[in-house]
């Protein structure tokens, strides 16, 4: 049961104009961002970050960004943002192979060496302690420009607040970040776990 229950998509029209981003990249706006809303500035404060960290005027694919988000997530355990964001890099052109196989990026000629070197700085720097080092540091500036390093740490630190938002408030998941867990996911131990 979630610690608070998420208001209606109408409460605030503010949060619900800004929350029509979400409409795009999974379908539906995030129970998260419905909690996040009893205290609007919060709520408007967050989605302009996600619109601005996911924002695809870089070089960072938003479907990379995605598979970024989903490995922090998976990497510190948060079943709700794990499900979204495998949703989500499904929507952004995720292919099923590319999404069954993320673990096994290390061996698999499905990825970049740019995106190996991104994924292992999203296990590094959502790891407690964090495990960013000299040598992931060096091969990540191997592929991406500093731009696109401060770009992928968004991604992470954005999830490294959605993790522990949705984990400690144990957010219900909807139905369609459900569903994706359970057709995206088979190949993992994911579960829908506490949010329910």
């Amino acid at each position: 049961m979630a610690l608070v229950t998420p208001l209606s998509t109408d409460e605030n029209e503010e949060v619900t104009e800004l929350a029509r981003f979400f409409n795009e990249t999974l379908g539906f706006c995030p129970n998260s961002v419905l909690t996040m809303q009893r205290r609007p500035a919060i709520a408007k404060a967050f989605i302009n970050l996600n619109m601005a960290v996911m924002a695809n005027d870089g070089s960072v694919t938003a479907e990379q960004k995605r598979l970024i988000g989903y490995i922090t997530s998976a990497n510190t355990g948060c079943r709700y943002c794990e499900a979204h964001t495998i949703l989500a890099a499904e929507r952004y052109g995720g292919t099923d192979e590319r999404l069954a196989n993320i673990w096994s990026f290390r061996e698999s000629e499905m990825y970049s060496a740019g995106e190996k070197a991104a994924f292992e700085f999203a296990l590094a720097a959502s790891s407690v302690p964090n495990a960013v080092d000299d040598s992931i540091s060096e091969e990540l500036h191997k592929y991406w420009d500093d731009g696109e390093i401060v770009e992928i740490l968004g991604v992470i630190s954005l999830f490294g607040y959605l993790n522990r938002w949705n984990d400690s408030m144990g957010t219900t998941m909807e139905t369609g970040a459900v569903d994706a867990g359970e057709r995206l996911l088979t190949t993992s131990t994911w579960t829908r776990g506490k949010h329910i």
